[in-house]
């Protein structure tokens, strides 16, 4: 039986070039010149740090950082950003963006809902961090693809691993 899986993983080597693009801005600009401003990516957290003097700092890091990450044509809503700022000694302060990798069990839920919704001639399951999608024939699978694409415009998922 035909099926693909659906998934949610980030290309962490444009996400790279883009942090290390934003760093080298923060490093040459004018108005952080002397400044606490820097910017970090933790690969193994999957996670980007973005250090200041002040809140204002980080919101210009954060616009900097956008910019790369968009022209990279990373989408930003791999992004998810912490709701505090944490306090570091002195005046320093750290904003830190979780990048999403897999999906999370309330979007599958949410994907098999919408799969199930569509009255399509195909079944979804939650596969740990993918969902994976069945049916009987191919062009099934592919306006179930089109449908998916529409109703979830605001995720970035990808479809992999189509079997005939």
């Amino acid at each position: 039986m035909p099926s693909f899986d659906t998934v949610l993983e980030p290309d962490m080597v444009k996400i790279k070039n883009g942090v290390d693009n934003s760093a080298k801005e923060i490093a040459t600009r004018f108005d952080f010149k002397g400044t606490g401003a820097r910017i970090e990516l933790k690969d193994k957290d999957k996670e980007i740090q973005a250090f200041g003097d002040s809140e204002f700092q980080l919101e210009q890091i954060e616009a900097v950082l956008y910019a790369k990450l968009t022209k990279q044509d990373v989408v930003i809503s791999f992004l998810d950003k912490a709701e505090k700022i944490e306090k570091l000694g002195g005046d320093k302060v750290k904003q830190v963006y979780k990048i999403k990798d897999g999906i999370e069990s309330e979007l599958a839920k949410k994907i098999v809902a919408a799969v199930k919704k569509s009255a399509l001639k195909v079944q979804a399951s939650i596969q740990g961090d993918t969902v994976r999608i069945t049916g009987k024939n191919r062009d099934d699978l592919q306006v179930a693809i089109a449908m998916l694409k529409k109703d979830m415009a605001d995720t970035p998922l990808s479809y992999n691993n189509f079997r005939d």
